[in-house]
């Protein structure tokens, strides 16, 4: 791979809240790059405060797989392939250096080396009655059918948990796919605040959240028909935001949980790039600094 290549795609990873949107753009601004976003959430329009969006940061750097579905639609890890990849051809038509910028470490790997499971069949019968199962059951469940084989679980939440389980079910009784998606050519950039800063960055833009509206846009979702148990499946502050307002929490429980939630989440990401680097990917962690300074040690390993 050569990260001068401007088929190479620059990848920039990390933690909630690690600032990786504007040190993407940072590095936008100096290589005539677009962004494409590997977030799970920041697909669905009016989804735009919970995500943390920041729309207005992009400024006039092009950007992809923002606000592309309705709150409420299902979306899957293998309609994201499809999706990068057609960003990706476009942003290459266009003459711009890709940018893969997020932090759902599924979505990443996905784009990133390609699912040869991505194409499992979803049975709704049988989410319907894992659905009603504890995570700690669901875990004990997951490991006690054979992996198939390369398959990388993500067990960060009960959504994937339950995927996981799903395509081990599938794999007992079918021939693995084929996986059509060609893995394209990465360098990959991590940002790791040290972790009291992490902690006081996530709690301060929970704040923030809250006094620019986060209740009301989870009231304006629920009012415009997409139903509270999707917005659960959403998580965090679309879980812990919709079970305050159906009376299920006080207000000061429902900020602590969210806050204490968020700061885990965190930390589970973490260990998903952790595992994505004993599977053989690469990811060069640049040292904590100001947008500039890491946007100056990131181009200093691609020019």
């Amino acid at each position: 791979m050569n990260p001068e290549n401007p088929q190479t795609i620059v990848v920039i990873l990390g933690p909630t809240a690690s600032g990786k949107t504007r040190l993407a753009v940072e590095v936008a601004k100096r290589i005539n790059g677009a962004i494409i976003s590997a977030d799970s959430r920041q697909i669905f329009r009016g989804m735009d405060i919970g995500t943390g969006k920041d729309l207005d940061v992009y400024e006039d750097i092009p950007h992809y797989l923002i606000d592309i579905r309705a709150a409420g639609d299902h979306y899957h890890v293998a309609q994201y392939q499809q999706d990068f990849q057609q960003a990706l051809n476009a942003m290459r038509e266009s003459g711009r250096r890709p940018i893969l910028c997020g932090g759902t470490g599924l979505y990443l790997h996905a784009a990133l080396a390609g699912f040869a499971y991505s194409a499992v069949p979803v049975s709704t019968g049988r989410r319907a009655i894992l659905e009603q199962l504890d995570k700690a059951t669901l875990v004990r469940m997951l490991e006690s059918l054979p992996p198939p084989p390369n398959f990388f679980a993500d067990t960060s939440t009960k959504k994937r948990l339950i995927r996981a389980i799903e395509i081990a079910e599938w794999s007992q009784n079918h021939a693995l796919p084929e996986d059509t998606h060609q893995p394209p050519a990465a360098c990959i950039f991590g940002i790791d605040p040290p972790l009291e800063i992490r902690r006081q960055r996530i709690t301060e833009r929970l704040t923030q959240r809250l006094d620019a509206g986060l209740l009301n846009e989870v009231e304006t979702l629920l009012n415009g028909g997409v139903s509270a148990q999707q917005l659960i499946r959403y998580g965090l502050e679309y879980k812990y935001t919709t079970s305050y307002l159906l009376g299920a929490l006080d207000y000061d429980t429902y900020v602590a949980r969210l806050n204490t939630e968020i700061h885990r989440f965190a930390k589970r990401q973490m260990t998903y790039f952790r595992k994505m680097e004993k599977e053989g990917f690469a990811i060069h962690w640049l040292r904590h600094g100001t947008v500039e300074e890491m946007a100056a040690e990131l181009l200093g390993h691609i020019k």
